[in-house]
């Protein structure tokens, strides 16, 4: 077997440092100052299906609502390509499907009007706090997890990851004006579970590092135990985002948003696994004496 070739990613820990400020500076600053753009879910609104009796492209649904007078309607396609679900933002109106409906078969259109559902205000404000307390609920169990199976400055520097790549997500969603709906709620915090997966399985070999390797810094434990586990992240993060770009190509405009978010938070986690993490740890001093006690006759001071 060929020697392991190991790379000095600590060599680059202050641009990666730049670089996440950077980012997390315009999430932020993109956050406070125009938020998100709330999909029907949390908004509150009305939801509507029809079926056509053949193909019809959205984009001349959506033409037909606007000449009628409807403002800013969303129209995808809902399945195959002749189901539309028309979604429309507001306070739910028992009036509007029919409205709808007669403007759609103006022009002489055959459709049926399948369902139609409303989404009151204030459900949509529950489901955006409950949703924001499970994300909070998750990082406070993540953090202890972390802690009890490895140490406390383990913890915090995954959950400091976890915080990078949700304020990330969120914020290229507020950047780009993309809607944030359940789906995409669901897609971040399944962005958690991934990060937080990659973060344990690199935690685990710098650990095991620190226990094998008796006479090195803890850049050269990190750096090691980082070169060992790189293609293991590689491999899973391409495999990953082979599934989700067929999604988002294949899966419908219905999943596109999920697939997208998916998407970003797989590269931000694979990139903060190796960088936002051992960082973290390092800017806090991590070293073998935080993992086990010392050899008999080896004293604390002549750890490296």
């Amino acid at each position: 077997m060929s020697e392991l070739k190991i790379y000095n990613f600590m060599g680059l820990r202050r641009v990666a440092v730049i670089f996440s400020a950077v980012l997390l500076l315009a999430s932020t600053i993109s956050l406070f100052s125009q938020g998100l753009v709330l999909g029907l879910d949390f908004s509150g609104g009305t939801q509507i299906e029809v079926g056509y009796k053949q193909p019809v492209k959205v984009a001349d649904v959506r033409g037909q609502l606007e000449n009628a007078g409807f403002e800013d309607p969303v129209v995808l396609h809902f399945g195959s390509e002749s189901e539309v679900l028309i979604r429309m933002q507001g306070e739910p109106d028992q009036g509007l499907a029919e409205r709808i409906y007669s403007a759609l078969v103006a022009n002489g259109e055959q459709l049926d009007l399948r369902r139609v559902d409303f989404v009151g205000p204030q459900i949509g404000e529950e489901l955006r706090d409950k949703g924001g307390l499970g994300m909070l609920i998750a990082l406070v169990v993540v953090m202890l997890y972390v802690a009890i199976r490895f140490q406390f400055k383990f913890s915090v520097g995954a959950v400091l990851a976890l915080v990078h790549d949700v304020l990330i997500t969120l914020g290229i969603f507020s950047i780009t004006r993309l809607e944030f709906d359940l789906t995409v709620l669901a897609a971040t915090l399944a962005v958690v579970g991934y990060s937080l997966n990659d973060t344990i399985v690199v935690s685990d070999r710098i650990r095991e590092n620190f226990r094998k390797i008796r006479k090195a810094t803890a850049v050269e434990v990190i750096n090691e135990s980082l070169s060992q586990t790189l293609w293991r992240t590689i491999n899973t993060s391409m495999t990953t985002m082979l599934v989700l770009l067929a999604l988002f190509f294949f899966g419908g405009e219905l999943i596109h948003n999920f697939a997208i978010a998916l998407m970003i938070g797989v590269g931000i986690g694979t990139y903060s696994s190796i960088y936002v993490a051992a960082t973290v740890m390092l800017a806090m001093n991590v070293d073998r004496e935080d993992l086990i006690e010392p050899e008999e006759g080896e004293l604390v001071d002549d750890l490296p």
